[in-house]
């Protein structure tokens, strides 16, 4: 406004006038090649005379927290400024970490992940509760196959991974997870996966700490889910959530892959066409255990209570588990087949079993009748005969 005042010819003076500033300002801004701006005299920053010495901690220790280093170096000020100076040294310390980009053949891998939907699923007993899904991905192909499970147990994860495979329909040469408690930590397999790996002939694959692009197929389908797969969604039991989202991955398999600019099925035959045969063996997973039956007629299975026949009562029983049904069997026979509760903590009892304790009880109550005979009759005198306290003729 000033320079264009200017150029119109309005003196100085005027435009100072007009405009409510100083004529100093006015010949400033005239001269000046900018619009005018508050410069600060740079100043050394108090940090700086604490640097090397924070430099040196750092060279030692790369992710020393920046309130430890600020203790041993005697830092007196704003924590908030030390911590700016620090974390703009920080970085020259790290070890540098480069991130390939990898290349998946048909075929050789799949990743494995557990994904926790943002939303609490209805259980049997009321409650609600956050709870895993299983998720499976072919590298090459980017083929998503997933199904809710009810712990992170290892039974469960190795029963959800098995009917995932199946799905696949071919096993897949290596799978790859990343330190899953149930699975395995530090390349050493929980009980029974290592068997389960052999079984399928595939490899066991277990990430190390800080490696996300080994797995980050699969994590960017979990992100992808809460995003087009969750929002507007409600679900009334965890059957009802494996429903619609089954029905939901066979649409988004045909859906086009950014990175690889193909749909996931268009490029399954060939990934499936390099992966190995199912076992032509069943597979035996799951909950198993062998316990006496008590008299109180119940089996526990993962903090449930499950009834048993009570006629088995005192009898070794074999207690099985997937994640639909729970049985029980006594010298083969089932006596108690149960679906398979999700809730913690609760007592699923059978009508039947109930009335059969209670016919069993009744006729324990009951007093045993007591079998007498005529041959356990003898006069007293027979006793005394026999002793010598009398003669044959009843004489003492």
């Amino acid at each position: 406004m000033i320079r264009r005042l200017a150029a119109e010819g309005v003196p100085k003076a005027r435009i100072a006038e007009r405009l409510g500033i100083s004529r100093t300002t006015v010949l400033k801004a005239v001269r000046s090649d900018s619009p005018p701006q508050y410069e600060r005299t740079p100043t050394e920053s108090s940090f700086v005379a604490f640097e090397p010495r924070v430099r040196a901690l750092l060279a030692e220790t790369p992710d020393m927290p920046a309130t430890v280093l600020a203790e041993r170096v005697g830092w007196t000020g704003s924590i908030t400024w030390f911590r700016a100076g620090v974390k703009q040294l920080r970085p020259e310390f790290r070890p540098i970490d480069p991130a390939d980009r990898l290349s998946w053949e048909p075929g050789d891998a799949a990743q494995c992940d557990l994904w926790f939907p943002p939303k609490k699923i209805s259980l049997e007993d009321g409650t609600a509760k956050l709870l895993p899904v299983l998720v499976i991905t072919a590298a090459h192909s980017r083929f998503v196959v997933g199904r809710m499970i009810p712990t992170r147990t290892t039974e469960d994860l190795l029963l959800g991974s098995w009917e995932l495979i199946q799905q696949l329909g071919r096993v897949p040469r290596r799978l790859i997870w990343d330190n899953e408690g149930g699975i395995g930590r530090a390349h050493r397999p929980a009980a029974g996966v290592a068997a389960f790996m052999g079984t399928l002939a595939t490899k066991l694959v277990l990430l190390p700490p800080r490696d996300p692009e080994s797995k980050g197929v699969v994590e960017r389908r979990n992100g992808w889910f809460e995003t087009s797969f969750m929002p507007g969604r409600s679900f009334t039991s965890p059957a009802d959530f494996n429903t619609q989202f089954t029905d939901w991955l066979a649409k988004a398999n045909t859906r086009v892959v950014r990175t690889i600019r193909a749909a996931p099925t268009s490029r399954l035959d060939a990934d499936r066409a390099a992966m190995l045969p199912l076992p032509p063996i069943p597979i035996h997973l799951g909950w198993r255990n062998s316990i006496r039956l008590g008299r109180d007629y119940y089996v526990r299975l993962d903090t449930n209570d499950y009834s048993v026949d009570p006629t088995v009562i005192g009898r070794m029983v074999d207690v099985t588990a997937d994640l639909e049904r729970v049985k029980v069997r006594a010298d083969g026979r089932v006596v108690a087949d149960h679906a398979r509760v999700w809730a913690r903590g609760t007592t699923v009892t059978d009508p039947a079993h109930v009335e059969i304790a209670a016919r069993l009880r009744k006729q324990f109550q009951q007093p045993r009748a007591v079998a007498v005979g005529d041959d356990l009759i003898r006069d007293l005198a027979d006793y005394d005969r026999a002793f010598g306290l009398v003669t044959g003729d009843g004489n003492s």
